[in-house]
């Protein structure tokens, strides 16, 4: 067997640094901003235009994208050529996080300040619309990806957790959107984002394992290979 192309190698390392870019993103940008309660604002009021340096939540958000694309390329290039529709909704995910991170919201809060009009920008509609495809297509992507795992014995084990952070992801969604401005919510969002996201930065870990000890074989059979010496 071929050890793993640096592009492969690239993209399976994506997989890993997406989560924790994103992941630390927040983090740092929640201690950043004044008077912000992570236990019931959304993430991504750390990037709107009146947040305390919403540059770092939005190189978050950016990170997670083009990490998470390269990884479905990756993914697709491993399980190909019959990879099915998984990797591909998993990319989707990604580039819709990209745009989610460019259109940002209009304001941190939850609510419009005293005397400011309700409603929300065009810009605002799209971020909204670019998180609610992203996380669409991320979990039916794992929910697509489960199968072929499954058919392939280096990942078999893998097929179960990726249909139980699809499950829980969609169940934490449609709690979490049946009032978006309740009590708890940002527990609720962190959680519905984690999950998935420490999934995916396990499979990316067994697709960098795996691609060590192919490569580590293909060496050996190079210097074991009598034709191949000279």
């Amino acid at each position: 067997m071929l050890g793993m192309s640096r592009r492969r190698r690239f993209g399976a390392l994506c997989g890993v640094l997406g989560p924790v870019a994103f992941t630390v993103a927040w983090l740092v940008a929640q201690r950043r901003q004044d008077d912000y309660q992570f236990r019931h604002e959304h993430i991504s009021g750390l990037a709107a235009k009146d947040a305390n340096d919403p540059s770092v939540m939005t190189a978050g958000f950016v990170a997670l994208g083009g990490c998470t694309v390269a990884f479905a390329s990756s993914l697709d290039r491993r399980l190909g050529p019959r990879a099915g529709a998984g990797p591909t909704l998993i990319g989707v995910a990604g580039l819709a996080t990209i745009v989610a991170g460019i259109f940002r919201r209009d304001r941190r809060s939850n609510f419009p300040a005293p005397g400011e009009p309700e409603g929300q920008s065009w810009e605002n509609d799209v971020h909204d619309a670019a998180a609610a495809v992203g996380g669409v297509a991320g979990t039916v992507g794992l929910v697509a990806l489960a199968p072929r795992l499954a058919r392939d014995p280096a990942f078999r084990d893998l097929a179960g957790p990726a249909l139980g952070a699809a499950g829980a992801s969609a169940g934490i969604s449609a709690w979490f959107l049946r009032d978006v401005v309740r009590p708890g919510n940002g527990l609720l969002q962190r959680a519905n984002l984690t999950i998935p996201l420490a999934f995916m930065a396990r499979l990316a870990a067994r697709l960098l394992i795996e691609g060590d000890r192919t490569s580590g074989s293909a060496t050996r059979s190079t210097r074991q290979a009598p034709g191949l010496r000279r």
